[in-house]
């Protein structure tokens, strides 16, 4: 999730006829799966306990970017040696140079995650700073077009796709999106591990057969894997957004706030409303918006074809547009 959005017209409060105003609307905010990556762990691990925090917005207005590439400013870690992008790095306004920083940062991103174990600890530092990075330059390309069109040309094709899902999705959401007062709070905390919650994703698809990719992806969109803790100004609750109806008939039972209840019971209520067969529909279902169906199927489409987007997406941040600029509430200092 990402920025303030437009708000859907709110729907009756029964369960089948909708959730009301998500949190996705609020925010337009992010490989250890069998066999990819260098340890391949699945193992859930705990988190550390971590106190919700309050994130005001800045007033200030953002620096303008420059074309300079970063050469780099923080050291890697040990095992690669290799320089990284600092958290506020200026972004390309050059095709080409955009394109280099894509295929650059995106393969020492690659690299990154398979030398990390998610089953054994947090994101290391050049995960952490790689994916910032390449979130960054995504939604550069999706506010600038011609720049995007002229960048991905140059791409080889596997990587040029990928970045059309990637600015597809995000220009799907930021049309929905809508500026906020600098002065506005709101309340953010730390992800659950990765490894913690693909194993609910897991859990759940083997349950209701809807597919851990598109769990994952709706997470991802309406929280950013439960960074945002603060509900919905409709009243949608918890890292999966529920509206409280809703989740009295489909949450199984379970607390709206804890992540394996909550991807349970979204499992529950999608599979409800025609998931697997039916994705477009179950997804509306789950969030009235043809934009907001087609970036969870954008994003979902690009872990089915390499399980490392999903970490990578894991350490995408959350940003709010303001009147004064935009802002990251989360990440890397």
């Amino acid at each position: 999730m990402d920025d303030l959005r437009r708000p859907f017209r709110a729907r009756p409060p029964q369960p089948r006829t909708g959730r009301g105003r998500t949190l996705a609307c609020l925010l337009l905010v992010s490989a250890a799966v069998a066999g990819t990556g260098g340890c391949g762990a699945t193992a859930t691990t705990a988190a550390p306990s971590s106190t919700p925090s309050s994130a005001s917005v800045p007033s200030s207005a953002s620096a303008k970017a420059t074309d300079a590439v970063p050469s780099a400013t923080a050291s890697a870690g040990a095992s690669s040696g290799q320089a990284l992008p600092a958290p506020g790095a200026p972004l390309p306004t050059d095709p080409a140079r955009l394109a280099t920083a894509l295929r650059d940062t995106t393969t020492a991103l690659n690299a990154a995650i398979d030398r990390w174990c998610p089953s054994t600890g947090a994101p290391p530092r050049d995960v952490e700073l790689l994916a910032l990075y390449q979130q960054r330059l995504y939604r550069h390309a999706a506010r600038h077009r011609a720049l995007a069109d002229r960048a991905f040309a140059r791409l080889p094709a596997a990587l040029a796709a990928q970045a059309k899902d990637n600015v597809s999705a995000l220009r799907e959401l930021l049309a929905l999106t809508r500026p906020i007062k600098p002065s506005a709070v709101f309340k953010v905390q730390a992800a659950r591990p990765a490894a913690e919650l693909l194993g609910h994703f897991k859990r759940a698809e083997r349950r209701f057969g809807v597919e851990w990719e598109v769990l994952a992806s709706v997470m991802f969109v309406e929280t950013k894997f439960g960074r945002v803790r603060a509900d919905s100004h409709a009243g949608a609750q918890g890292p999966m957004q529920f509206m409280p109806a809703t989740w009295r008939a489909y949450g199984l039972g379970g607390d709206v706030q804890n992540p394996r209840d909550a991807v349970m019971g979204a499992a529950n209520y999608l599979h409800a409303s025609g998931a697997p067969r039916d994705y477009r529909r179950a997804l509306h279902a789950y969030n009235p918006s043809q934009a907001y169906v087609d970036a969870v199927l954008l994003h979902a489409r690009q872990m089915r074809r390499d399980p490392r987007a999903y970490y990578a997406y894991y350490n995408w941040q959350v940003f709010v547009l303001t009147t004064a600029g935009e802002r990251r509430l989360t990440g890397p200092k």
